[in-house]
């Protein structure tokens, strides 16, 4: 564990969010089945981190009360309750765009489903977070954003906008919130999440190794 883990650990204890580091992504899935119990309600935020880790075809498996937002076949009203019954879920699982040495969360989000579920909600969120997405403060937060985080996931997701073209956003030399116009931005709602007022509702599990965008 480097110097700059162990202090973005030591600092996200100090802000009261619970951390468990695990060295690789095979680690992640062994952890989480420790800490589900059958039936409980699970649901998550978009994440590749979830789908590298195994996680989300676990939560699939049918052990527990999965709210499917990616069920086929689901029209924009049904995923839409989907979103608010995953208010009240047990556990909420996703990744974070950025994780602060100072011990900060950060994250974007276009329908801002997620960041609503990590402020506030669900009783216990989990996130799986690789060290790829450590960063010195939230100015490189916000850069790492508009520069990795949003032009890989609009490529994913193939959302037109100028970022999936150009490969970073139009905002990038300006404020959190600069950027372009087109109907499919993904970056409309911010959450930074600091000094928690509930200990350790936010589980981080740190993850050794690259993980996600």
């Amino acid at each position: 564990m480097t110097e700059t883990i162990a202090l973005t650990i030591e600092n996200l204890k100090k802000n009261r969010f619970g951390v468990t580091y695990v060295a690789t992504k095979a680690d992640v899935l062994p952890l989480i089945k420790q800490w589900l119990q059958p039936g409980e309600v699970v649901a998550v935020g978009g994440s590749v981190s979830l789908v590298e880790t195994d996680v989300l075809p676990h939560l699939q498996s049918g052990e527990y009360t999965y709210l499917d937002r990616y069920a086929p076949g689901l029209t924009e009203d049904e995923k839409r309750e989907i979103f608010l019954r995953s208010m009240g879920a047990d556990t909420y699982f996703c990744s974070a765009n950025a994780v602060t040495t100072q011990g900060e969360l950060y994250n974007v989000d276009g329908n801002a489903n997620r960041i609503a579920a990590i402020a506030y909600g669900p009783k216990r969120v989990i996130m799986v977070v690789g060290i790829n997405k450590i960063v010195p403060d939230l100015e490189a937060a916000i850069h790492r954003v508009k520069t990795v985080a949003a032009p890989r996931n609009v490529e994913r997701l193939g959302c037109n906008t100028y970022c999936q073209k150009a490969g970073h956003c139009m905002g990038v030399d300006g404020g959190m919130t600069d950027g372009c116009g087109a109907v499919g931005r993904i970056c409309s709602g911010y959450l930074v999440s600091g000094w928690q007022r509930h200990k350790e509702r936010i589980q981080v599990i740190l993850v050794g190794e690259s993980c996600g965008y």
